[in-house]
């Protein structure tokens, strides 16, 4: 299968996992990005089987809405029954590498409300050790400059991505050359920064359940325990 056929592929499972729960009270979780988009796409089917939907960016509530799929606010919903969306890294124990779309604070948000966090991705994001992926980190954009000395410490090599304003009025720095070995501490460690408002580690709440799209299937992961 090609790139594009394993995300259909991948989206297709999420649809399959979720659609026995789905009930005319539920309201989803749903993630962006291109592998969260063609999920979106074949959900709109099922829009008359469930509620709607709470977006983790303003790009998904577009897409959401174009299909007719009503969108609510997180505050009104209180939590959801399943988040679904892609990742740009995913190791063994199901930890992340969000963000590349800049939707990672809200993505956190979401999927911290969700009580179970479908991956869908395609086997290219399979790694042993996070970090190939750039790790984006959003700031308040008066402490850029700081926190990125702050990155640097940490054995960064934080880049600004210029031109880029999240969702939330904020900044991105993009952390190169940064392999992770304990992806819950660090995703800790840099939260701790002043003037961080979330980073794209996905660890401390990773994904219950991964569908990885390979060449010829969709395979299903639950996470390998520590230790």
């Amino acid at each position: 299968m090609t790139q594009d056929e394993r995300k259909d592929a991948v989206a297709a499972a999420a649809i399959d996992e979720i659609e026995p729960w789905l009930e005319r009270s539920t309201i989803l979780g749903i993630g962006t990005g291109s592998t969260a988009n063609r999920f979106i796409d074949r959900l709109a089917r099922f829009r008359d089987d469930f509620k709607g939907a709470v977006a983790s960016s303003e790009a998904s509530a577009e897409r959401l809405h174009g299909h007719g799929i009503e969108v609510f606010e997180l505050n009104s919903v209180g939590t959801v029954p399943f988040y679904i969306d892609g990742a740009d890294e995913v190791n063994a124990h199901l930890h992340l590498i969000k963000g590349g779309g800049a939707a990672l604070t809200r993505e956190k948000i979401v999927a911290a409300c969700a009580e179970r966090f479908i991956c869908i991705a395609d086997a290219s994001k399979r790694v042993e050790r996070l970090g190939r992926f750039p790790l984006p980190v959003e700031v308040i954009p008066m402490a850029r400059s700081y926190v990125a000395r702050e990155l640097v410490k940490l054995g960064a090599d934080p880049v600004y991505r210029e031109g880029v304003i999240t969702d939330n009025g904020n900044q991105i720095l993009d952390c190169f050359d940064f392999m992770i070995d304990d992806p819950v501490a660090m995703e800790t460690r840099i939260n701790a920064i002043v003037g961080v408002v979330t980073n794209g580690l996905f660890a401390a709440r990773g994904a219950d359940v991964l569908l990885l799209g390979g060449e010829s299937s969709v395979e299903r992961r639950t996470p390998t325990r520590h230790g």
